[in-house]
């Protein structure tokens, strides 16, 4: 289900995506790209590049790509059928559905936002004018909030009747859309029963600034129903916690200006914090509907800016969330700092409290990476001489994780300073803690280093050797010789890219037939040229295949002992290694690619 393909396609060719994305980031032309600073990570020298041609763009510095669909997904948070519609309003192209489920499915989204939004609306003029409300009120001043905060987030109050809501919407929305959108629910008699009673309620908005759900607050010593101190609308098709943040269809703008247009974003845990910190002036804030930061949402916020500030509070509970999004740092490729706020104090009250203060330790942030050592090193000033080194030792597990060998060492003088030890002591250990984590990844050199420098290339942004195989495929077929198949590339996306250019008329048209990775594969290569000398971007690309098939060979005669395999090592061996003087004849390459093919069916075999 959905839009028609070739609709998709139409929206794709009629959108310019130069001017798309010169509303977002200054381009210039640099020969047949364009290039400006990439709009998904801070960066001072531009790696965004764009090829108008085949409309797509690649980042080289945070590896962002895709084309027009993926850039308006990526900057304004929206799922493929809005985006390609609001391109398509944009180029006045009318859009067909390949049935009217997708239709039907559209407008019952648009239903449920509706009897949503008539719901924040209908408790917001509750919490303002009626008397029962009273004590909502009450419990807000005593908080902090003003009347005009109040308003500006359209905090509303859902009294104590069993279906107050559900009756006063009768007449906008049925009871199936009240059910779905998680307003009401129907109770064992067949009637409704509102989903919030007696609760203050704080709407959550999806980033565009659609109402999608509420969090509920009980008040203090009510004596309304028992129940929990917080209540969420229930998981729907407009309301998923593990992906909303709330706030952040207010804060996106700020996030993105905020430090001199460097960006940043700062994650709280309540509703009142992000309140509370936008009184303060600080509105690049954001928190998480009554959950755990997940993934989902780090991937959300890497979409604005690429530095997170944690400000939970000042718990246990909230060091333990800090931990949580350690191993995402590294993979979205972002900056997270934790704001140290005093022992007993969230960013609510201190933003009320001492504003000055809050906007001080928020500035002043502490790198995560150092946050985790401090934490490792709690307790060492106390320590017995024996207990010093253990806390070394804890702190050093911590340290070996940072990819950076500078500043690695920059720490290993201040961790030994702070255990009152003498850093060439602790050296031995990160060395065991480095080869012991070496070994458990499985990190080898090729023979003579061959491999690392493709990788490092690659990690650069320079086209692998299978990427330029591709380019050629792409750019340059003439150039490249038939016996040159896809059973010799490494990477499956790899392979499905070059089978699939066999029919295609561009690398534009491979885009959304496969997944991800190999949009992201087709991305890089539209904005690359061609190797400018083929030949030897050949020779070494049979050569590299070779190579890992003799690795294979090799691992599986050595625990076999079958004689066979040990005969076609040395066959490969041999063939390879004409590969490496610089006058290698085509036959030469083409023999041992014929090789590698006919091997290539035996391979799984050969890993196990």
């Amino acid at each position: 289900m959905g839009i028609l393909a070739e609709d998709v396609a139409r929206v794709r060719e009629a959108t310019d995506i130069v001017g798309l994305i010169s509303n977002t980031v200054a381009l210039r032309k640099a020969g047949r790209r364009w290039q400006g600073l990439c709009p998904f990570h801070a960066e001072k020298t531009p790696s965004f590049s764009v090829n108008a041609e085949e409309g797509l763009y690649y980042c080289f510095g945070c590896r962002a790509s895709g084309d027009a669909i993926t850039f308006v997904r990526q900057t304004e948070g929206l799922d493929f059928t809005p985006t390609v519609e609001l391109l398509a309003a944009r180029a006045d192209i009318t859009l067909r559905y390949d049935n009217k489920g997708e239709a039907a499915q559209s407008g019952r989204r648009k239903k449920l936002i509706e009897a949503v939004a008539a719901a924040v609306e209908w408790y917001h003029e509750r919490l303002l004018e009626h008397a029962d409300a009273g004590a909502a009120r009450r419990y807000l001043r005593s908080r902090g909030l003003t009347g005009d905060e109040v308003r500006a987030f359209r905090l509303g109050w859902a009294p104590a009747g069993w279906d107050a809501l559900s009756r006063a919407l009768r007449s906008k929305a049925p009871a199936e859309v009240l059910i779905e959108a998680g307003l009401a629910r129907q109770n064992e008699w067949g009637r409704l029963t509102d989903h919030f009673r007696s609760r203050v309620l704080f709407p959550v908005f999806d980033v565009r600034g659609d109402p999608v759900g509420f969090g509920g607050r009980i008040l203090p010593d009510a004596d309304g129903p028992a129940g929990p101190k917080y209540k969420n609308t229930a998981e729907s098709a407009l309301y998923a916690k593990s992906r909303l943040l709330y706030g952040l269809n207010w804060a996106k703008d700020a996030i993105v200006s905020a430090r001199d247009g460097a960006g940043e974003v700062v994650v709280c845990e309540g509703y009142t914090d992000v309140i509370g910190l936008h009184a303060a002036g600080l509105r690049h804030a954001v928190a998480t509907c009554g959950t755990a930061l997940t993934e989902n949402h780090v991937q959300t916020l890497s979409r604005f800016t690429k530095r997170i500030v944690l400000a939970f509070d000042a718990d246990a509970a909230g060091s333990a969330a800090a931990d949580r999004i350690y191993q995402w740092e590294g993979k979205h490729e972002l900056d997270v700092f934790v704001a140290e706020l005093p022992d007993g104090a969230d960013p609510d009250d201190l933003a009320r409290r001492d504003p000055d203060l809050l906007r001080q330790t928020l500035a002043e942030p502490t790198v995560f990476f150092e946050y985790r050592i401090d934490r490792a090193l709690e307790g060492v000033s106390e320590a017995t001489a024996s207990g010093r080194v253990r806390f070394a030792e804890q702190a050093l597990e911590a340290l070996d994780e940072h990819p950076d060998e500078v500043v690695r060492n920059q720490y290993l003088d201040y961790v030994a300073g702070r255990c009152s030890l003498d850093p060439d002591l602790l050296r031995p250990t990160v060395e065991r803690h480095r080869t012991s984590r070496r070994a458990r990844r499985g990190q080898t050199a090729g023979p003579g280093g061959e491999g690392a420098t493709a990788a490092a290339g690659a990690e650069a942004g320079d086209p692998s050797i299978a990427e330029q195989i591709l380019l050629l495929r792409a750019k340059d077929p003439q150039a490249l010789p038939d016996w040159v198949s896809a059973e010799l590339f490494e990477s499956e996306a790899h392979q499905w890219i070059f089978v699939a250019l066999l029919g295609a008329a561009s690398l534009r048209a491979l885009v959304d037939r496969a997944g991800d990775e190999v949009d992201a594969a087709v991305a890089h290569l539209a904005v690359r040229e061609p190797p400018a000398n083929p030949r030897a971007v050949i020779g070494r690309f049979v050569h590299d295949a070779a190579t890992r098939r003799i690795a294979e060979l090799r691992r599986a005669a050595r625990q076999s002992g079958d004689a066979d395999l040990g005969l076609r090592l040395r066959d490969t061996q041999l063939a390879r290694d004409e590969l490496r003087t610089g006058n290698w004849a085509p036959e030469v390459a083409e023999r041992l690619a014929a090789m590698l093919a006919e091997d290539r069916s035996g391979s799984e075999e050969l890993r196990r």
